[in-house]
């Protein structure tokens, strides 16, 4: 992500994490960020029904662009409707060795391995707990590679984040710490997910982040496991990076290890979060994620169950600008299509 148009321009001449780098460190700076956020359609105005969070717009920030929550406060100037950061996980730990970060710019896509590299939930909370910017902010935690005990891990990164979040997202499917995903399966979730309920004492929503590499299998065991801890769980964020390689990729890092963001992931992301909207019919609220780059790849996630939705990797190659852009483009699909609030598309398509 750059800062302006010749910001993007140049911040791309860079290698990908030092691109990265340099652009958190910019944006501590104020180097670049609008001196006020820009006005977003009331149309786009939206309510989250199960956790009852309200945003101004529902695009918002995926987790991984913020990792220590060093700049929300900034970020949040560019029009995000929300915030994510992280993900955090209890120990400050480097991540994967180096590279770990591929721009496939002929997709517009990425892949990264970076690993959970974060400062730990000491430096995480200490920031947090500083956030005055009016979009809500999520914190999304995880595990330690090294850790004999994941369900601690997330328990602890529940209580130490939610006093000072809007929301908490539970990161069970990146694909770049070894075992992790395996939380997804029907038993370890089901333990998982009591005792992240127990350690909510907060009363924040939580949501569940899940993988796009799911079959009808794995996804009606997690709808199953959802439905238990229907009391206190808010939702789902559908989804997170894939380890799936299309054939249609031709970039020169496309046989990279790692999850693969991006264009290539809007289409097959959609189709697992149509899943979990058609098993979960409203009970939940969903978030989606993967591959958005416009305001008709927005409009796709709602009509497909989406009550908002988040991008990323998008900004590497458009920008910050493409917030507004898709909350603009969006707001007028949803007149064009007869609709007076965001609501009355959420799940038009299934």
């Amino acid at each position: 992500m750059g800062l302006t148009d010749i910001g993007v321009a140049a911040v791309k001449l860079l290698p990908p994490e030092a691109a990265h780098t340099a652009t958190i460190k910019a944006l501590e700076k104020g180097l670049g960020v609008p001196l006020k956020a820009p006005a977003i359609d009331p149309i786009l105005a939206t309510t989250l029904p199960k956790s009852g969070l309200t945003f101004a717009g529902p695009v918002g920030l995926a987790a991984g662009f913020d990792k220590n929550c060093e700049v929300p406060s900034s970020v949040a100037r560019f029009g995000f409707g929300f915030i994510e950061c992280g993900t955090v996980t209890p120990l400050p730990q480097p991540g994967n060795p180096k590279p770990r970060l591929f721009r496939l710019s002929e997709e517009k896509a990425v892949i990264n391995r970076m690993g959970f590299n974060n400062f730990g939930l000491e430096y995480f909370v200490r920031r947090l707990s500083k956030y005055r910017a009016a979009p809500p902010i999520g914190a999304n935690v995880g595990a330690n590679k090294e850790s004999a005990d994941r369900i601690a891990d997330y328990v602890r990164g529940i209580e130490a984040v939610a006093p000072h979040a809007n929301y908490v997202t539970v990161n069970i499917s990146s694909p770049n710490t070894p075992g992790l995903r395996g939380l997804q399966d029907k038993a370890a979730l089901e333990s998982l997910l009591t005792a992240c309920g127990v350690a909510d004492r907060a009363g924040k929503p939580v949501f569940l982040k899940v993988a796009p590499d799911l079959d009808a299998e794995a996804i009606a065991d997690i709808v199953g496991v959802v439905r238990n801890q229907g009391a206190w769980l808010s939702g789902l964020i559908v989804s997170n990076t894939t380890l799936a390689r299309p054939n249609s990729l031709t970039s020169r890092d496309k046989a990279e290890t790692g999850g693969l963001s991006g264009a290539p992931l809007m289409a097959p992301s959609t189709e697992v979060l149509k899943a979990f909207a058609r098993s979960l019919k409203g009970e939940f609220d969903l978030i989606g994620a993967g591959g958005i780059a416009s305001g008709a790849d927005a409009y796709a996630k709602i009509r497909a169950g989406a009550h908002a939705v988040q991008l990323y990797s998008a900004m590497v190659y458009e920008g910050p600008g493409l917030v507004s852009r898709v909350h603009s483009e969006l707001a007028g699909l949803l007149k064009a299509d007869g609709f007076t609030r965001l609501e009355q598309a959420v799940g038009k398509d299934l």
